[in-house]
């Protein structure tokens, strides 16, 4: 069975969960090498997500997608807010009115995301940007996808693949965004997009999971 748009809703509800369990985490990530607000914005946003959701009750896969983009763009502070919302925005497009997702179309739907995230961001791989976790994450669910895996499991090797793509920012030197302005001082934190990132796509792997 594919993944439907209430996997999807399942999916954005576990993402607003850690959000908020980590939420005082991405605040003090933030603050060592930002503004601070990135917990609070990301918990603000997708509290405003689920609201949402209580009362508009998607039926694709895209629309609660695309009501996810809406939202956060709308919603969340600072670069999070448009960088999220475009991935979710691209992944929408990129499923089209598929009623459910198989495991190839969910490995396109995260490669649309983050070329979403890249465009707006114009990060890269080694910039410590949440790109460090989307680009192997995109890599893991193809190849899972690609070797016979299922959604839940196409979406766990994503997610695996994101925490080590976040863990691997610490030493690095940021090149985007408030972080850059540090210069040699931005190595030796974790970024905190690539770290929200890392742990959404968790939340989303075990809720795909735990539907399965």
């Amino acid at each position: 069975m594919g993944c439907t748009a209430d996997d999807i809703i399942a999916a954005l509800r576990a993402g607003a969960d850690v959000v908020a369990e980590h939420r005082d985490e991405l605040i003090q990530l933030d603050r060592e090498i930002g503004d601070a607000d990135h917990g609070e914005n990301m918990d603000r946003g997708f509290r405003a997500v689920i609201a949402k959701l209580e009362t508009a009750g998607p039926e694709t896969p895209a629309a609660a997608l695309k009501l996810a983009a809406t939202v956060l763009i709308s919603t969340v502070g600072g670069a999070s807010g448009p960088l999220y919302g475009t991935a979710f925005l691209r992944a929408a497009s990129a499923v089209g009115d598929e009623a459910e997702l198989d495991p190839h179309t969910v490995a396109k739907a995260l490669q649309a995301g983050m070329e979403g995230v890249v465009a707006r961001g114009r990060a890269e791989v080694g910039d410590k940007t949440m790109i460090d976790a989307l680009s192997p994450a995109v890599e893991a669910a193809k190849n899972a996808a690609d070797s016979g895996a299922d959604g839940p499991k196409v979406l766990a090797a994503a997610a695996e693949a994101a925490h080590q793509g976040a863990q691997a920012t610490e030493p690095l030197v940021a090149r985007k965004g408030r972080a850059s302005y540090l210069g040699e001082r931005s190595a030796g934190h974790l970024d905190p997009g690539a770290r929200s990132t890392a742990l959404l796509l968790t939340a989303f792997a075990e809720a795909a999971g735990a539907r399965a």
